[in-house]
């Protein structure tokens, strides 16, 4: 999508505030001994409460509010019954369509007491979305986003999941252009004042860039087993820093 006028915006704006709201709500909620479908459920209510409905239901009939990966889950995790643990890293995607404007963002957070390699990686992927923001504007091409993430994820010593990427937002789930976290050859289109794009580093701490689905069809992991930590934002290009519309 591209925003061309005052309505559009405003538009995405609502639908970035859902996301805000149900990720704090999340994020508030998560503590050891609660389940991610007790979790689900709860953005469901958000969303409720906002009018909102989960655009991964609507596009691709997935069975859930939002998708929470756990450990080595990356993305697309469905939510399940099994209690979450002390030290458990957990990834909340959440995606509200609002009067037909769509938001995606997503954060890792881990229930305390976290690992030491599992604060550097979700440090890591929030330091590789801010690196992604410094070179996303006008003019830039999209590999520009896929090359400051992947330069800051290797300098700290972890990895890029390759086959998962970044994505065009707003009038449906998605969109073009594709955003990959890596400098991607095909990656050549520029970014242009108003193209609003979904920002995700999706990255591991074991050595493996390619991924596995489980057996539920939908969750994506890691092939070695190394944890997984996801940090999205849905922003609009400009000239300078791009606009935040899911903070």
């Amino acid at each position: 999508m591209t925003i061309t006028n005052e309505r559009e915006l405003q538009g995405m704006r609502r639908a970035g505030q859902v996301v805000a709201d149900t990720l704090r709500a999340l994020r508030e909620a998560l503590e050891p001994g609660v389940t991610p479908a007790e979790l689900d459920a709860l953005a469901g209510q958000v969303f409720a409460r906002h009018g909102a409905q989960s655009a991964p239901r609507l596009t691709y009939d997935a069975p859930v509010n939002v998708f929470i990966s756990v450990n080595d889950d990356a993305v697309h995790g469905l939510p399940t019954t099994r209690p979450l643990q002390a030290g458990d890293v957990v990834s909340f995607d959440v995606t509200p369509s609002v009067d037909g404007f769509i938001a995606d963002a997503a954060v890792t957070v881990a229930v305390p007491p976290a690992s030491p390699v599992a604060l550097q990686l979700i440090a890591c992927a929030e330091a590789a979305f801010d690196a992604a923001m410094r070179v996303a504007r006008a003019g830039q091409p999209v590999n520009a986003i896929g090359r400051a993430v992947d330069t800051e994820v290797r300098r700290r010593g972890f990895t890029v999941l390759r086959e998962l990427t970044g994505h065009g937002v707003g009038r449906a789930l998605h969109e073009q252009p594709d955003v990959p976290n890596f400098p991607h050859p095909g990656a050549r289109s520029r970014l242009h004042e108003g193209l609003v794009l979904a920002v995700e580093p999706i990255i591991s701490s074991g050595r493996a860039w390619r991924t596995a689905t489980r057996r539920d069809g939908w969750t994506i992991c890691t092939r070695d087993g190394g944890l997984a930590a996801h940090h999205e934002h849905t922003v609009m290009i400009t000239r300078g820093r791009p606009v935040i519309l899911t903070a």
